[in-house]
This record gives C-alpha cells, sequence and structure tokens, in this order.
C-alpha cells in the first residue's frame, strides 16, 4: 500500500515536469499491451518513437506500473491504450494524467455491438481484437491520431494504413478458410478465461473459459465440475492454456475430466491477452492470429 501511495505521488509529481526533449523531432508513443503496440507499429513505423509498456506473456488485468512506466508515460506525446478496464491496474495513474493525450482506442467503438458482461466493471467484455473489424476500425482510429499529431507525416501514415488493412482482409480470409475445415459441431473452444468471445462470435464457435472476463477471478472447484461435466456431455476432444494465464487450472480441468472416463488433452497453448516474443511471428498481431487458429482447428478435428 505504501509503495502504491508513493507511486502515484510520484506521477503528479513527475507529470507536472517538462517533457525530455525528442530524438530527431519525432513524437513518443506509449503504448500499454502487446497488440497495441504493434498495431502503433505498423501505421507509424520509423517515424515515431514507441515503447510498449507491457511485454510478451503479460497478463493486462493484473499489471501495474513500475517507476519506469511513469517515466516512460510522462514522456509520452500520445498514449494509446485498450480502455474498457482491460488495464484496471492502470486507470488510477491515467486519471492522473488529465494535460496528456491519453487515447482509448475502444472509444471508436460502437459500444452497442460490443459483448456486454454483468461481471466486468465496464459491462463490456474488453477482448476486442479477437474481432478483425474491430481491429480494423481501430488501424483507422490510431492513424487519424498520428496524423492529426504529425500532419507532415499524414501520407505516410496513410500509405502504411492502406497497406495493414489489405494484410488484416486478407488474414480474415485465411481464417476463415481455415477455420472452415473443422465441423460445426466440433467448434467448442474451452480456455483459462473468457478472452475469446469475440473470437466465437466472429468465426461460429461456442467459447467457455474457466474463469471469467478478468483473470483477476479464480476458477473455484464447483467451476471445474461445472465445466467439466459440459465437455464429457458435448464430447470435447481438446482444452487450451494460454501464455498469459497459469496453466494449473486447466489441468485441473484436464484431470477432473479424465477421472470421470472422458479423454480430453490440452490441445496447446493459446495467445489471448498479449502476443508472443517479439521477433518472432506470434510476436505479431497477424502472426498470434494464424497461430492460434492453427492450433484450435489441428487440436479439434
Amino acid at each position: 500500500m505504501i509503495k502504491r501511495i508513493a507511486l502515484l505521488i510520484s506521477v503528479a509529481l513527475i507529470f507536472s515536469c517538462k517533457n525530455e526533449k525528442k530524438a530527431n523531432d519525432k513524437i513518443n508513443v506509449v503504448t500499454t499491451t502487446t497488440m497495441i503496440t504493434d498495431l502503433v507499429k505498423n501505421i507509424g513505423g520509423e517515424h515515431i518513437n514507441l515503447q510498449g509498456l507491457m511485454g510478451s506473456g503479460v497478463d493486462p488485468h493484473l499489471y501495474k506500473a513500475s517507476e519506469g512506466d511513469v517515466t516512460k508515460l510522462a514522456n509520452a506525446d500520445i498514449i494509446f491504450y485498450n480502455g474498457l478496464h482491460l488495464e484496471g491496474k492502470l486507470v488510477e495513474v491515467f486519471e492522473k494524467m488529465k494535460n496528456k493525450k491519453t487515447i482509448a482506442i475502444s472509444e471508436v467503438l460502437d459500444k452497442s455491438t460490443l459483448i456486454g458482461s454483468d461481471y466486468f466493471a465496464s459491462n463490456y467484455d474488453p477482448h476486442i481484437w479477437f474481432n478483425i473489424d474491430y481491429w480494423k476500425q481501430a488501424t483507422l482510429f490510431v492513424t487519424e491520431i498520428l496524423s492529426e499529431t504529425m500532419p507532415e507525416k499524414q501520407p505516410v501514415f496513410q500509405a502504411n494504413y492502406s497497406n495493414y488493412i489489405k494484410r488484416l482482409d486478407n488474414l480474415k480470409h485465411k481464417i476463415q478458410t481455415d477455420i472452415e475445415t473443422l465441423p460445426k459441431d466440433k467448434r467448442i473452444l474451452v480456455t483459462a478465461h473468457d478472452a475469446f468471445n469475440y473470437f466465437g462470435k466472429s468465426f461460429e464457435f461456442e467459447v467457455v473459459g474457466l474463469q471469467g472476463l478478468s483473470t483477476a477471478t479464480e476458477a473455484g472447484v464447483k467451476d471445474v465440475q461445472k465445466l467439466s461435466a459440459f465437455i464429457i456431455e458435448k464430447g470435447v476432444k481438446a482444452i487450451f492454456v494460454e501464455s498469459s494465464v497459469p496453466k494449473r487450472t486447466i489441468e485441473a480441468l484436464q484431470a477432473a475430466v479424465n477421472a470421470k472416463g472422458h479423454n480430453v488433452t490440452i490441445g496447446g497453448s493459446l495467445y489471448s491477452d498479449a502476443l508472443g516474443d517479439a521477433g518472432t511471428i506470434e510476436g505479431t498481431y497477424i502472426g498470434m492470429f494464424e497461430y492460434n487458429v492453427n492450433t484450435i482447428v489441428n487440436a479439434l478435428k
């Protein structure tokens, strides 16, 4: 608690200071999750100084800002974050930044189209990146913000946007083609927490998470028993762990199912709230999505 108070005090002090000089007159952009960092990188490229707060395997639901993060935020010209209370522990920090250009990419979306939730602080499922059409809207939004901030680079940002949208369209087509090889009665996705509801809605999967929308909620014995009964009833062949969530809950679920005479395997590890390691294919949004779909389809066939 004392450390938390000290951190918030340091936020107020740091934000009253003048930003450091920017290298090569580029704007300083800070992003929260790895998905947003990848998006902004594709649009801003070498024309911005980009720093992401979270790395591979980091759970944004539980992430807390370090003193180093506060310094990055203080020196930022623009901060892009998901919103919808995904970065729950950072809300207090953002509230101290009223004079900063903090942009929630979810604010561009029509809230009436989002998946509602009575169990999450915003009343909306925040895992919007698993809807590719939403991600295209977010891409346009980021492009507009960067273009307003650096109008001299607007043609470059627009060209980057056009190229990236084509890649997202190709991604959606490829994923749809791959998923169509999986019969609809086998499209049941059981994961550690409810991160894949937008994916399920987009590609006709029934999605069930052992934990709720936030990993801050823990699964209990009743949750495991209820889901194990569902898996047996539906004849589910494989369940999945997530790269940013401890695998012990899914392993407990597997043990409960197998103890009842139904063999269920762990089909692989999916990327949910964070991308893969930087420098790998899975370290990009497009690569992550392709990897996830290949893993899901191959395990459930």
